[in-house]
């Protein structure tokens, strides 16, 4: 385990586990085994690598409802979304060949990358438990409408029964690409530790970054004197989304418009839930967990869009007012900002908070940025930068092809 920098523990469970990797291996060889989704894939890696610090396993029951029903951990520690490992029951019972869930109790199943077969880590069953999913979606979503897409998931992808229980690493989730901006918690805390970065302010994004994107990130760091950590989200996110692969591109052209030395970019293997304000908190504890001491907090953080009447899920500023009430415990501080939108007349970009009334402003929507990628038509620079727009018509003509 490592202290952050500023505050708190980060349980590293690949490096705690590192020692013992042969006897889990062999260990492996005779346990029945269960082959990960893609949203567990993506928890289980933050799990394994301290990203989910302090948990240390998929939620038993006690922490379950602890978590919906207060937005803590049984401990009391605060924690906003439930991470389980959800299965059909039937299909459990298949895997060990018994009949009687006590029978499962206690036992070790070997946790499996679907994509390679490859053995990542041993649960030992300490929970099973069914869950009342309509309340889950009420309490932890606000909604029961299959329109949020989480919901959506809950109520048509999870298993009828969560195991919960603690795990030991065995192998790290691996990836093909992108591997040299890649990194874990510990590894991130020593680059800022190495580059004398005290002070760090973390953006969330699930979307391409554009010129109001990166102004939105310098008045951060202007704001608490801090400098940037770029950690875009490259597990699960909304259906629709532009794909991590391009948005990367795109990432690493934006990196080249910050000053040596002030920014750091990494991606996250995170599977968002689009919980809005819960999610908000949520994001805040895990970028602590990357040692950060700042992360901006903007407009409908973490929102899903609208609902089937065109409202949306959450309000624009209520995951600004629901982390406020827990900011004293995450040890890291919300940076709030409104929505920034583009003065054509004074050429710069302003909160649409601080404008006065009438102020002639420009903004493109992402359904108009869209429209613009599939027309063909002109990108303006005060939008986004050449290289940027030039990656997105490039990947949306690949896209176009591809479906036609």
């Amino acid at each position: 385990m490592t202290i952050s920098p500023h505050g708190g523990i980060l349980k590293d469970l690949i490096a705690r586990d590192a020692p013992i990797k042969a006897q889990l291996e062999e260990s492996a060889k005779t346990l029945p085994s269960l082959e990960l989704t893609e949203r567990q894939l993506c928890d289980l890696e933050l799990l394994s690598n301290g990203g989910f610090s302090p948990l240390e396993g998929f939620m038993t029951k006690e922490d379950y409802s602890s978590v919906v029903n207060s937005d803590r951990l049984a401990n009391g520690l605060v924690w906003t979304i439930p991470v389980c490992l959800d299965t059909n029951l039937d299909h459990l019972k298949k895997i060990f060949n018994t009949n009687e869930n006590n029978e499962i109790l206690g036992k070790k199943l070997v946790l499996v990358d679907p994509r390679n077969g490859s053995n990542l880590a041993i649960i030992k069953i300490k929970d099973l438990y069914s869950v009342d999913k309509e309340e889950e979606a009420i309490k932890v979503f606000g909604t029961k409408s299959t329109h949020h897409p989480a919901v959506d998931y809950l109520f048509n992808q999870t298993g009828d029964i969560y195991i919960g229980g603690d795990i030991q690493i065995i192998n790290p989730v691996s990836h093909e690409d992108f591997q040299e901006i890649r990194f874990t918690p510990a590894q991130v805390r020593e680059k800022f530790e190495k580059d004398g970065f005290e002070r760090v302010v973390a953006f969330q994004t699930r979307n391409p970054m554009h010129r109001a994107h990166h102004e939105l990130t310098l008045r951060a760091g202007e704001k608490v004197n801090a400098k940037i950590l770029v950690h875009p989200v490259v597990g699960m996110t909304k259906p629709g989304d532009v794909d991590y692969i391009t948005r990367v591109k795109v990432y690493k052209i934006i990196m080249e418009y910050y000053k040596p030395n002030t920014a750091f970019l990494s991606l996250l293997p995170l599977a968002m839930r689009m919980a809005g304000p819960k999610e908000a908190v949520w994001h805040a504890i895990i970028r602590k967990n990357y040692g950060a001491s700042h992360i901006i907090v903007g407009r409908d953080h973490a929102g899903p869009g609208k609902d089937i009447d065109g409202k949306d899920f959450y309000g624009p500023y209520e995951a600004q007012e629901f982390i406020e009430q827990y900011e004293d415990e995450l040890e890291i501080k919300p940076v709030r900002f409104s929505m920034l939108a583009y003065l054509p007349d004074e050429n710069r970009y302003e909160e649409i908070d601080k404008l006065e009334k009438g102020a002639k402003t420009l903004n493109i929507s992402g359904t108009e940025l869209r429209n613009m990628l599939k027309t063909g038509e002109d990108i303006p620079e005060w939008f986004s930068y050449p290289h940027v727009v030039s990656v997105l018509k490039s990947e949306y003509a690949k896209l176009q092809k591809a479906q036609a």
